[in-house]
């Protein structure tokens, strides 16, 4: 310390505080905080924030949260305002009492969308209204955003827009923000221009949350002409000023090529910023291209989607419980699997909901999650939500979770069968079965051609054979025919069968025992029992006019393999003769 500041530091608190905001102004933080302290410790308000604002800053002296928010409540009981305000907008951020992680740490933190800190509401509402009414504009702006984002007890948005109404009147960014939100949420069209000129106010002022949203207007033109060379500006500088979403939007920008020239490379650099500073989105995206790349990288996408799931991010906890299941890119664990699909599940991800429900009923999971399934599916399928509604019959006919009830069952189901195609062949099942309804032939039919025109290839196959033997209806051998060759083309085994033995009678096509013997080989190698038996008969016998008996005892034996008795009785007979 310099010869005048020692001397000064003997002088009233006052000159003393005085000659260190000289010293700061000058760029020397160092000289100016042991002459700030002595000013403070005096009990000088004005010279108690300036010591917090050393520590929450790094200014003079090392950083430190903590001792930043003790000089703070100081200043704040002796009537400062500008401390007042400050602690108010550190308690809202969840920032009084954690050390400095290089975020930053005054009112221009409100409104960002990232932050995972618990906020302390009740704390910074006195200390916001207090300073609010002294006539602080940063006040007004944070008393008003606790007004409208605190807990539902607190809330009062009338009061609040009131607030930042005044707020942005004196300049203040967070004030100018504010107000634009809260026209914004009052949804009146004729307020767009406003809404995007208080953003323009509080953006120019450098506020990164502004500047990202006024790209997001630019880039649809809500408020401003479209432009999305200048979304793209305005997001580049939102990004670099530390703004995750702003990273994250800008990367996707960049990769897809919608906002300027196309950088994949760019991109994914600045998703990965995003990322890892805490948009779960931006790592979950990542997880995406690494598993969809041409050359997917699975232990990397892992990786992400696992820092999106511990986050809460409902698809990312699917997509790494998928991983688990297949064993890609991490050692396969079903019992991981199946506790990530319950993490996604119970956060009401309805796609996991399915695969969990189908994961319990392949005997994984807990006991408890027999019950979580059904309940689940009742309260999305009693909203009206087709998939659930079928889920939540199959639940039913099975027991899972419920009681097992066929009539309960059969109406959730008919319910499904409205739009889901699986729904309509499991309800014709149901008719032609009388599970739960009364045995239906003719509307059975009705649902398996619903279900067959939707491309289900089951009931396809299900339909061609109440075509075929003219149950719930005509006899019509020539449209089940085509229907079997539908389902063949498709890869089923049973369709490719019933061909063969349509070639091989004569019926709905010509007799071909050489198309017949054609079509019975290709259902017979994809395991088909009953081809496998009549291969084998049509190779032994030289039916097709080849005859084989060495390849036909092959097959007879794979179909014996399979419980097939005439296989057995004719093999028995080939032993004996």
């Amino acid at each position: 310390m310099a010869i005048l500041d020692r001397l000064t530091a003997l002088a009233p608190p006052a000159l003393v505080l005085r000659r260190a905001i000289q010293l700061s102004d000058s760029g020397k933080p160092s000289e100016a905080f042991p002459l700030m302290a002595i000013a403070a410790r005096a009990g000088i308000a004005e010279a108690e924030y300036r010591v917090a604002r050393c520590y929450l800053e790094g200014l003079g002296v090392p950083p430190s949260r903590s001792e930043g928010a003790r000089w703070l409540r100081r200043a704040a009981d002796h009537g400062s305002a500008d401390a007042q305000s400050l602690l108010a907008a550190l308690y809202v951020a969840g920032l009084a009492v954690q050390e400095p992680d290089g975020n930053r740490i005054g009112s221009e933190s409100l409104f960002e969308r990232d932050s995972s800190r618990e906020p302390e509401f009740a704390a910074a509402l006195g200390l916001a209204k207090k300073a609010a009414e002294a006539g602080s504009a940063t006040g007004q702006a944070i008393l008003a955003y606790i007004l409208s984002r605190g807990p539902e007890t607190m809330r009062d948005l009338d009061a609040a827009h009131g607030w930042y109404e005044k707020s942005a009147a004196a300049g203040c960014p967070e004030g100018c923000l504010g107000l634009a939100l809260s026209l914004a949420r009052r949804r009146q069209p004729a307020q767009t221009v406003k809404v995007a000129a208080e953003v323009r106010r509080a953006a120019d002022a450098g506020l990164p949350t502004a500047i990202y949203l006024l790209g997001v207007l630019t880039e649809h033109g809500r408020g401003v002409p479209v432009d999305r060379a200048a979304a793209a500006r305005l997001y580049q500088l939102a990004a670099e000023k530390g703004l995750p979403s702003a990273q994250f939007r800008l990367g996707l920008g960049l990769i897809d090529g919608g906002l300027a020239d196309q950088d994949i490379a760019a991109g994914e650099a600045w998703m990965r910023r995003a990322a890892l500073a805490g948009n779960i989105e931006a790592a979950y995206r990542l997880g995406d291209r690494h598993v969809k790349g041409s050359q997917p990288d699975y232990a990397e996408a892992a990786t992400w989607y696992r820092r999106a799931a511990e986050a809460g991010h409902q698809a990312a906890a699917r997509a790494l419980a998928s991983l688990y299941l297949s064993g890609n890119g991490v050692a396969q664990d079903v019992e991981e699997g199946a506790r990530w699909l319950r993490t996604s599940a119970n956060a009401g991800n309805q796609e996991a909901q399915v695969d969990f429900a189908n994961l319990v009923l392949e005997g994984a999971g807990e006991p408890d999650d027999r019950a979580s399934i059904a309940g689940w599916f009742e309260a999305t399928a009693s909203s009206g939500d087709l998939i659930a509604a079928f889920n939540l019959g199959l639940c039913f006919a099975q027991g899972v979770g419920v009681r097992k009830d066929e009539e309960q069952a059969a109406q959730w189901v008919r319910r499904a069968a409205e739009g889901v195609a699986e729904a309509q062949y499991a309800y014709a099942r149901m008719l032609q079965d009388g599970r739960g309804v009364a045995a239906d032939p003719k509307q059975a039919r009705v649902w398996f051609e619903r279900a067959a025109n939707a491309g289900m290839v089951d009931a396809q196959v299900a339909l061609a054979e109440m075509l075929l033997n003219g149950r719930g209806g005509a006899c019509l051998p020539v449209a089940a025919a085509q229907l079997f060759k539908r389902a063949a083309a498709a890869g089923h085994a049973g369709a490719m069968f019933a061909i063969g033995a349509l070639f091989g009678s004569g019926q709905g096509l010509s007799l071909d025992p050489a198309a017949a013997q054609k079509w019975f080989a290709a259902a017979a190698e994809r395991g088909h029992g009953h081809a496998q038996l009549m291969l084998g008969r049509y190779l032994s016998n030289g039916l097709a006019g080849e005859r084989n008996p060495v390849a036909g005892r092959l097959w007879l034996e794979r179909a014996a393999a399979q419980g097939i008795q005439e296989a057995v009785d004719e093999l028995s007979e080939f032993a004996s003769g």
